[in-house]
C-alpha cells in the first residue's frame, strides 16, 4: 500500500486508528452508512436536543444495529447523516417553501459523502419520510457498480387512545369552527405521535416512498412499514448489513438491481397501494439518477388504468387501517403476490436479495414470518388481514378504484394530477363519474386560502383555486393544511381546490394540483377572477378528466371558446412569488424547469441545462458582435 496507494487512503487508516478501532483490522471492506439521522438522545431515550420529525429520531438505532453487524462480520462501517426537515412541520409556513428544493439538494450532499469515502465497497441508506427517502434513494441509484442497500426507518404506531398524525393536524381548522375545545385539541395534540420514530400512520409520501423501495428492489423484503423501535424494525438493519456484504460477493452493484423493469415494477406496486401523487416527482428523479427513462405522466395513466388498487390504508379507506397494520398483513410482498398472479410486475427482476424478484416472492409466500405477522393482525386487532391487502376480485367488491388520473383542459393544458380514490363516494355517481360547477374564488397566498376557510368565506359548492403556488411561485409548495382543513369541515367534501402545487399523500378530496403551466409562467390559473364558473369532470372508470373554465359573471360559454377567450384575458395584477421565497429555491426553481419541470421530476438534467447556458451564451455573443461591427461601421471605437 506504502508503494501503490493515494497518501489519502493510508491517512485514512491513521484516522481510523485514531478513532480506536483495532489496528489488526483496519484492512477489512469499509462500509458507508448514511442516514437522515436527526436530534440527540440520551443513552435511556430522553431527549437531549430534538429532531426536526419523529421520522428520523430513532433511526440512529437502525445505523448502530447494521454497524455491529457489520463489525461482527469483520467489514468497517463508517457512519454520516444528512438530517430531514418534517413537511408536517412546515405546513403553512415560510419552511415550506424549502421542501421539494431540498431533496435535490439533499441527493446532492449524500453523493458527495459517499463519494468522500473513496475506499467504500458498499453504502446503506438509512430513511424515513418525505423528503429524506427519496433524496436517499436518488443518491444511492447513482452508485453504479457498488452495491447499495435502503433500509426503511418504518412507522409510528396508533396512539391507544386518540387521533392519527394526519387528522391531529386539522385541530386548528376544527377549533376555529368551534368543533373541538381547546381542552381537547390541547390534550390529542399530545397523543398522536404514539411512539418517538417512524413515519406517520398513514399512506401519505413517507410510507409510500417506503413501499417504492421495496418495489424497486432496493430495500430488503417486507423492511418497509416496519414498527419503528421493535425488534422485528432492527432486524431489518442486522439483515441489511448481510445482505450489503452479499452483493459484494456477488458483485451486484445497484446498477443491476435499478433497471427499467424496477422502475416499472415500483409504479404497478404504487398503483396497487393508491400511495402519494408526489411520487410521481421521485419515481422520475430516481430513475434520472440511475440513468434510465424517466416515466411520463401516459406511463403512469396507463399502468392506473390496468392495476387494480388493493390496499385499505389510511387515508382513502373504506376501512383506514394504519401503515402498521398494512405490514402485519403482509406491507408491499403480499401486494407483490397479488400483482405476479396477475401478471403485472417483471418478476425477473433483480433484488438486494440478490436474487430476483420471483424467488423473493416465492420465499415470502411460504415464509413463517408471513403466517405468523397475518395472525398476529386477527389474534391482537382482531382485523382480517384479507381486508386490508385484498385480491382484485375482493377490492372490487369493497369498491377499490384506481388511484391516479390527469385531467387537461383549457386551466390545464399541459395537464394535472388529481388522486381520484380520494374523493368522498357520496359524490361519485353510478358510472363512477364526478362532476362539479362551481364559482371561482382565487388566492394568490396559502395565508389567504387557510384564513378564508376558518372565518367561514368558503362555502359549499365553491371551486378553491391557489396559485402562484409552483416552483416559480413557492418552490411548489404542498399545502395540506388547506386539504386537511375543509375535510374538517361538514361541507368540505362539496368544496373543490385546484392550484400549480402539490398535495400531501394524506390529502383527501376533489383536489386537483401539478396544474401546468403555473401561474407565474403564464398559465391559465393565473388568469382566473373570482366568480368565474369551473367545470370539473373525472372519470374514475376511465381515469380521464377535465378541468375548464365555462363562463364569468357575463355568462357562460363552451370550453373551447373559454379557451380562446382565455389566450386574450391578461393574467392576474396580483400574481407575485411568495415574498419569503429564497434565492436557493428560485435557482432551483430555474434549473427544474431547464430540465424537464415537475413532469421530469423536478430534477437537475445537466446536459439540458449546459445546453440551454451554452446558447444563450452563444446568442450573447453573437449580439455582441453584431453591436462591436455597427460601432465600426460608424466609426466609433468598440
Amino acid at each position: 500500500m506504502l508503494l501503490t496507494q493515494p497518501s489519502g487512503n493510508l491517512f485514512g487508516l491513521s484516522q481510523n486508528a485514531g478513532m480506536g478501532w483495532d489496528p489488526a483490522r483496519l484492512l477489512g471492506p469499509e462500509v458507508l452508512i448514511l442516514s437522515t439521522h436527526g436530534g440527540l438522545r440520551a443513552e435511556d431515550g430522553t431527549p437531549i436536543a430534538l429532531g426536526f420529525h419523529t421520522g428520523h429520531w430513532e433511526v440512529g438505532a437502525l445505523v448502530a444495529e447494521a454497524a455491529r453487524e457489520l463489525k461482527t462480520m469483520h467489514a468497517v462501517p463508517f457512519a454520516g447523516a444528512c438530517t430531514d426537515p418534517c413537511d408536517g412541520r412546515t405546513q403553512g409556513t415560510a419552511g415550506m417553501l424549502d421542501s421539494l428544493p431540498y431533496r435535490n439538494d439533499a441527493a446532492i450532499v449524500l453523493r458527495r459523502l459517499m463519494r468522500s469515502l473513496p475506499t467504500r465497497v458498499g453504502v446503506l441508506g438509512v430513511a424515513t419520510c418525505d423528503k429524506g427517502l427519496p433524496a436517499m434513494m436518488m443518491a444511492l441509484a447513482s452508485s453504479g457498480p457498488l452495491p447499495s442497500v435502503l433500509i426503511p426507518g418504518g412507522v409510528t404506531l396508533l396512539p391507544e387512545d386518540g387521533e392519527d398524525a394526519g387528522k391531529v393536524q386539522t385541530i386548528g381548522a376544527r377549533y376555529a369552527q368551534h368543533q373541538i375545545t381547546l381542552e381537547y385539541a390541547a390534550e390529542i395534540g399530545c397523543r398522536a405521535c404514539a411512539t418517538p420514530g417512524g413515519g406517520c400512520q398513514f399512506l401519505g409520501t413517507a410510507a409510500t416512498s417506503q413501499v417504492i423501495a421495496e418495489a424497486l428492489g432496493l430495500a430488503l423484503p417486507h423492511s418497509a412499514l416496519g414498527p419503528s423501535g421493535q425488534p422485528i424494525w432492527l432486524d431489518t438493519a442486522r439483515r441489511s448489513a448481510r445482505a450489503i456484504l452479499r452483493l459484494r460477493q456477488l458483485n451486484l452493484g445497484a446498477q443491476a438491481i435499478l433497471t427499467d423493469a424496477a422502475i416499472q415494477n415500483a409504479m404497478v406496486v404504487h398503483a396497487a397501494f393508491g400511495g402519494s401523487t408526489n411520487l410521481l416527482l421521485h419515481v422520475p428523479a430516481i430513475a434520472h439518477a440511475a440513468k434510465l427513462s424517466r416515466p411520463t405522466s401516459a406511463d403512469w395513466a396507463h399502468i392506473n388504468r390496468q392495476v387494480p388498487r388493493l390496499v385499505d390504508a389510511l387515508p382513502n379507506g373504506p376501512g383506514n387501517y394504519a401503515t402498521v397494520q398494512v405490514f402485519l398483513a403482509g406491507g408491499a410482498p403480499e401486494v407483490m403476490l397479488h400483482l405476479r398472479r396477475a401478471g403485472l410486475l417483471d418478476t425477473s427482476a433483480k433484488t438486494v436479495t440478490g436474487e430476483t424478484l420471483n424467488t423473493t416472492l416465492d420465499w415470502w409466500q411460504d415464509s413463517q414470518r408471513r403466517h405468523t405477522l397475518r395472525k398476529n393482525l386477527l389474534d391482537q386487532d382482531g382485523i382480517d388481514p384479507d381486508n386490508v391487502i385484498m385480491s382484485p376480485d375482493r377490492a372490487r367488491a369493497r369498491g377499490l378504484t384506481s388511484t391516479i388520473c390527469f385531467p387537461v383542459g383549457n386551466l390545464a393544458p399541459e395537464g394535472s394530477v388529481i388522486k381520484s380514490t380520494a374523493i368522498d363516494p357520496i359524490l361519485i355517481d353510478a358510472n363512477q363519474r364526478y362532476h362539479h360547477l362551481g364559482p371561482a374564488k382565487v388566492f394568490t397566498t396559502e395565508t389567504a386560502a387557510i384564513h378564508a376557510i376558518k372565518t367561514g368565506r368558503i362555502v359549499e359548492n365553491d371551486v378553491m383555486v391557489l396559485t402562484c403556488c409552483g416552483p416559480l411561485g413557492a418552490g411548489m409548495q404542498e399545502i395540506y393544511q388547506i386539504t386537511a382543513a375543509l375535510k374538517a369541515l361538514p361541507f368540505g367534501k362539496h368544496v373543490a381546490v385546484l392550484t400549480d402545487a402539490r398535495f400531501s399523500g394524506v390529502s383527501t378530496g376533489a383536489c386537483i394540483g401539478h396544474i401546468s403551466p403555473e401561474a407565474l409562467a403564464g398559465g391559465a390559473i393565473g388568469k382566473l377572477r373570482d366568480g368565474d364558473q369551473i367545470e370539473i369532470l373525472i372519470d374514475r372508470k376511465s381515469l380521464t378528466g377535465t378541468i375548464d373554465l365555462v363562463g364569468t359573471s357575463n355568462g357562460t360559454m363552451s370550453a373551447e371558446i373559454a379557451a380562446e377567450f382565455l389566450a386574450e384575458r391578461g393574467p392576474r395584477h396580483d400574481l407575485a412569488p411568495h415574498p419569503e421565497l429564497p434565492d436557493d429555491t428560485r435557482l432551483w426553481a430555474a434549473l427544474v424547469h431547464a430540465s424537464g419541470g415537475i413532469w421530469g421530476g423536478c430534477v437537475y438534467d445537466v446536459d439540458s441545462i449546459t445546453s440551454l447556458l451554452n446558447k444563450d451564451r452563444e446568442a450573447s455573443e453573437s449580439t455582441a458582435h453584431s453591436a462591436t461591427s455597427t460601432q465600426f461601421r460608424k466609426g466609433l471605437k468598440p
